[in-house]
């Protein structure tokens, strides 16, 4: 380790995985700028690791037992906010993502993620810098500008007869058979269900079903256009 090095940037690993934890450690600690002060297992570790050594970064994984990396990076912004948590992970869902940036972290990294990329990340967030990987960055963006409208607003958006069409295919019905109930062609069943599919972000009729059991008045009372 660099401990003589006061101007390095103090690091703690935090990974579950024995080799993955100590090839990082090694391999980080082997640049001039780095210094790896300490590692740990799971998060718990983690957020005594920082009480312990104050690191200027945390290079943290997120699934991991006792505690995971999310709590653990929510955890180490409250107690010490000057470090900067690093996620290095496999896991690249939105879930996933948005649940450690709520959390506090300063970047997210994959684990496909090379040296060269880990190690100015490093750097970067110890000045305060936010590094997200790119896919990461695209996920974001698609996220900030395909972000789904709350269900009561998508709800309002339908007209009469479309929450007439949902409730029945939430009662189970078929098209055919939702056709025969409201005397109409098949074909305008079809275009009231791809119009509403659009205003509330449906994919299929099983998200259809769910949809209209949780937005739609349990009394069947629907107004008729």
């Amino acid at each position: 380790m660099n401990s003589d090095q006061a101007s390095s940037v103090k690091l703690v690993v935090v990974d579950d995985q024995t080799a993955v934890r100590e090839a990082l450690a090694v391999m980080l600690d082997l640049d001039d700028d780095v210094d790896v002060v300490a590692t740990a297992t799971n998060g718990e570790e983690a957020v005594a690791a920082v009480a312990a050594h104050g690191p200027d970064v945390v290079l943290m994984d997120l699934n991991m037992p006792v505690m995971d990396g999310v709590e653990a990076t929510g955890r180490i912004r409250a107690a010490s906010p000057r470090t900067t948590v690093v996620v290095l992970t496999t896991f690249e869902d939105d879930e996933s993502i948005l649940a450690a940036l709520q959390a506090g972290a300063g970047g997210y990294l994959t684990k496909d993620a090379g040296r060269d990329t880990i190690l100015q990340a490093v750097r970067s967030a110890s000045h305060g810098q936010a590094v997200l990987a790119p896919e990461v960055q695209r996920r974001l963006l698609t996220l900030a500008t395909h972000r789904p409208k709350p269900a009561a607003e998508q709800a309002a958006m339908l007209t009469a007869r479309e929450r007439e069409v949902l409730r029945l295919i939430g009662d189970g019905l078929r098209n055919p058979e939702i056709a025969a109930r409201l005397v109409i062609s098949e074909a305008t069943v079809k275009t009231h269900i791809n119009n509403l599919f659009a205003k509330a972000d449906l994919h299929s009729r099983a998200e259809a079903v769910r949809y209209a059991l949780s937005v739609l008045p349990p009394d069947g009372s629907e107004q008729r256009p």
